[in-house]
């Protein structure tokens, strides 16, 4: 919701607590199945961008991910000028929330990425949401860069409806690319910079716990805090 991020600058530095989001159900993990379609991506890092809600919690698992070497919260899609929080959360723009991750394919690969979105990320039944916060910027969708990628994951959204995991259609999405802009800075890092923040300790953390559960040969705690 809007006042999630709306007031995170001042109440980190009132010590305050920014969110007092309601009691709903935190998302299920699940363990979604091996991707029949494995990525042929070559050498040399590649980059991918997936938005499923909050990029907190987005950035915080894709940087416990072995084989990802950077993980940057942004805006992708709308307008330059428009790209900024404020606007953003106001729901009037064509942005999500979003992360680029890059990635080192012979580490991790593209689908295997697509797995861990799926299984801990995002919930992929939920339409314009995921979890407390509302709205077509926190919308579960998958950006195709290459037309590898786009291939890939038409694939693996159609083994995944073949499956029983989910009580609901899935709505994720594949969108077009268009211009990525880096969030503002107090966004990068938000989780490994704010452990104890009610919103992260809520809603965030129990995805890194499930990387960590479900996929422990792809979790990394280089990114985690002392």
């Amino acid at each position: 919701m809007r006042w999630r991020h709306a007031i995170a600058a001042t109440a980190l530095a009132l010590g305050a607590s920014a969110c007092q989001q309601p009691l709903l159900a935190a998302e299920k993990a699940v363990e979604a199945p091996a991707a029949k379609r494995a990525a042929k991506e070559g050498s040399g890092l590649k980059t991918a961008i997936f938005a499923g809600g909050c990029f907190w919690g987005v950035e915080g698992v894709f940087s416990h991910v072995r084989g990802v070497t950077s993980a940057v919260s942004g805006y992708h899609g709308g307008t330059e000028r428009q790209a900024h929080y404020k606007l953003v959360s106001s729901g009037i723009t064509d942005h999500a929330e979003a992360v680029r991750v890059t990635y080192d394919p012979k580490v991790i690969r593209y689908d295997q990425l697509l797995r861990i979105f799926f299984s801990v990320v995002t919930d992929p039944t939920q339409l314009n949401r995921q979890g407390p916060d509302v709205g077509a910027h926190y919308r579960s969708a998958i950006v195709s860069l290459s037309a590898e990628q786009n291939a890939v994951a038409k694939a693996y959204l159609a083994q995944l409806r073949s499956v029983d995991l989910w009580d609901k259609p899935i709505v994720t999405r594949i969108e077009r690319a268009q211009a990525f802009y880096p969030a503002e800075t107090y966004h990068q890092d938000f989780m490994l910079k704010n452990p104890r923040h009610r919103y992260i300790v809520r809603w965030d953390a129990p995805k890194v716990k499930a990387l960590k559960a479900l996929y422990p040969g792809a979790y990394s705690a280089r990114f985690q805090p002392d």
